[in-house]
């Protein structure tokens, strides 16, 4: 009888090991589709995730640019070059990787921040690190259209070629840039050597809500 219980107890004990093994087994045997679905579902987890850490929450809305459109500071307008707002970019926000992609923007370690809306219009300046070397930024302004994508963009403050930095013959030139509170554009090339002008242009924003060239004047 007790040899008869071992059996039996024996051939429970093998049944459960091999569901366990066959379980194990269609596991394994998932398909590709599906291991790459349930990779893809950890991956927008871990986007959730770090976009809710900067305010950005995509359950709640289904455009995530306007939400961290939304997320930035307001730079207050007029607003023109100087030495250290090229370099320290107050109040600028460092752009996540998963809104640069909707911006179509290029460099590295982007920061924005909001401009005032004018007539419906939105605007963001954005600073690109394009030689990926720490505080050198280069500077744009982004018109947005009403799903806060892209429009159109203008480079106000680009960094100077090194390459042209020991040239006898090519004239040191500074960039300057300002903004009016009605959203003039101004764009100067100042002359450290003869200290004056040498090239201005003037844009403003079209109600198409691209930046046209409104004066363009070469200084003698």
């Amino acid at each position: 009888m007790m040899r008869r219980n071992q059996g039996l107890l024996l051939g429970a004990w093998l049944i459960a090991i091999a569901s366990l093994f066959s379980a194990c087994g269609n596991r394994n045997s998932m398909s590709p589709e599906e291991l790459q679905h349930k990779l893809d579902s950890v991956k927008a987890i871990e986007i959730r995730e770090k976009l809710e850490a900067q305010g950005i929450n995509l359950q709640s809305s289904d455009n995530p640019v306007k939400q961290f459109f939304d997320s930035l500071e307001i730079q207050p307008l007029p607003v023109s070059y100087t030495e250290d707002y090229v370099r320290y970019l107050p109040d600028f926000k460092p752009v996540p990787d998963e809104i640069v992609k909707y911006l179509s923007f290029e460099g590295h370690h982007p920061k924005a921040v909001a401009l005032p809306e004018s007539l419906g219009a939105r605007m963001i300046l954005l600073a690109a690190d394009e030689t990926n070397e720490k505080d050198r930024y280069s500077i744009y302004i982004y018109s947005l259209d009403d799903e806060y994508l892209p429009v159109d963009k203008l480079c106000l403050y680009a960094l100077e070629d090194e390459n042209d930095e020991f040239s006898i013959e090519t004239e040191e030139l500074v960039q300057y840039f300002s903004i009016t509170s009605d959203y003039e554009i101004h764009l100067i090339d100042f002359s450290k050597q003869a200290n004056k002008t040498r090239t201005e242009e003037v844009y403003y924003l079209d109600p198409a809500r691209k930046f046209v060239l409104q004066k363009s004047e070469i200084v003698e």
